[in-house]
């Protein structure tokens, strides 16, 4: 017989009674037992796992981060979740390092978290045990031409370390990776030689010379007097360097095209896309994001519309743009572009979906400051004022799209705060002269000027 304990199951429309027979427990409603309730051996089971898994996460943060990570490599959007729980955590993520990654994330030093080799694409079982092997045997690679000599270039094709490089595996040896790419052209092709020499036993003039065995492992020696190298050339632009990581990591990791903007845009998006799948239909939002990919797709009707996968620091999403919007904002629509979306939630196929409104380029942002100190905020003239002259400036509601943000100041503080979506204005130096006429301080910025 089940008897009613008291007890309270709070669900996400009904409160429901706890009920227990013997070692289990039911939620019961309107007299009725549910089907899907845990025993108490499971629930203490799950306890003693979350309790486990809090104790790990509490006293050893780094490793149970660079476990959860390695765990979960295979899922972008996990992945790209627990990135930005460690940088709140305080854990830096380094890109691979040559001298230091092993197979997975690694903890090194207390703080950081090093990418593992099996993160970078091109860069199969075999090239990862014989880059660990050479390493363990003769120590630290000291330079390109020095790993080329060291590793087995049968296991190891050109296109490997070119990965290495762009990945910044070699920041640590030779922090431009244009050179090194120049460089392995030739370093590549004369290690090999070098390889087929020893191959047959015969040795090279100069390591002789110079008191070393043709393997090179030794530090000194002249064995890398003579490896040829490209001419000078300037390293490649930070946007290209993190295009590269992108592309062979999955992720951003030296830094983030969004990450200067993040202040902004906490401020102005309070929900993140890690938060997206959270929101009811039709909740209206609004993030700054990258935009990754676009998809163009054509209507039945043989109008033109879009598909885009979007990220910010947190998360990866899906956003459609019906053939109306396209025509209006597909000149703004540039792969790696960074933007700020407009947008609502639609839900399809029990997933969360953005339906694009609007979009903006995040170097074309405008916002209207308004500087207030303690006294005007609490008097309530002054913030009637405020508000008269914001709505006369807000025009059509569905073309408002410029955040008012006011900035207040104070003897030992000063702190940012945006009005509600309701005060967005249409145009920015109108709504700045009127508020200069009516004696408030105000400037138009953009929005990575904050």
């Amino acid at each position: 017989m089940v008897k009613i304990t008291g007890r309270k199951f709070v669900g996400r429309e009904n409160v429901y009674d706890i009920g227990v027979e013997g070692d289990h427990n039911f939620v019961i409603k309107n007299g009725l037992i549910a089907s899907n309730c845990f025993n108490k051996s499971h629930s203490t089971a799950y306890g003693y796992v979350t309790y486990q898994t809090a104790y790990l996460k509490a006293n050893y943060p780094l490793e149970y981060m660079a476990a959860l990570l390695t765990a979960n490599s295979g899922d972008t959007d996990k992945v790209q979740k627990y990135i930005n729980n460690c940088a709140n955590m305080g854990i830096t993520i380094d890109a691979p390092d040559i001298n230091r990654s092993g197979l997975d994330f690694t903890p090194i030093d207390g703080k950081i978290l090093l990418f593992g080799f099996t993160a970078v694409r091109n860069v199969g079982q075999n090239a990862i045990a014989c880059i660990l092997s050479a390493r363990d045997e003769g120590g630290d690679f000291k330079s390109l031409a020095d790993f080329c000599d060291r590793v087995d270039l049968r296991a190891i094709n050109r296109r490997t370390v070119e990965s290495l490089i762009q990945c910044g595996a070699f920041d640590k040896i030779e922090s431009n990776r244009h050179q090194l790419i120049r460089d392995l052209e030739l370093v590549y092709d004369w290690a090999q030689s070098r390889a087929k020499d020893r191959a047959i036993g015969q040795g090279n003039l100069f390591d002789y010379l110079g008191n070393s065995n043709t393997t090179s492992k030794q530090t000194g020696n002249n064995a890398f007097e003579t490896v040829p190298k490209a001419q000078p050339v300037a390293d490649l632009m930070p946007q290209e360097k993190l295009r590269m990581e992108k592309e062979l990591l999955g992720f951003y990791v030296s830094d983030h095209p969004l990450k200067s903007l993040k202040p902004a845009a906490s401020l102005l998006t309070p929900i993140n896309l890690s938060q997206f799948k959270e929101q009811t239909k039709d909740t209206k939002v609004c993030a700054v994001v990258m935009l990754n990919n676009v998809k163009k797709v054509m209507t039945k009707k043989g109008d033109q519309m879009a598909i885009l996968q979007i990220e910010d620091l947190t998360g990866q999403s899906e956003a459609v743009v019906f053939a109306k919007t396209y025509e209006r904002i597909s000149e703004q629509l540039e792969v790696d572009a960074r933007l700020i979306v407009w947008g609502k939630v639609d839900r399809r196929d029990d997933q969360n979906q953005l339906i694009v409104e609007d979009v903006e380029k995040v170097e074309q942002v405008q916002m209207v400051m308004v500087e207030l100190n303690p006294q005007q905020v609490s008097d309530i003239q002054t913030m009637h004022n405020l508000r008269t002259i914001l709505q006369e400036h807000t025009g059509d509601k569905e073309r408002a799209k410029i955040p008012v943000v006011g900035i207040i100041q104070s003897e030992t503080a000063r702190e940012l705060v945006r009005f509600g979506w309701q005060y967005c204005v249409q145009d920015s130096h109108s709504t700045v002269e009127a508020l200069k006429n009516a004696r408030f301080n105000a400037d138009v910025k953009s929005l990575t000027g904050i």
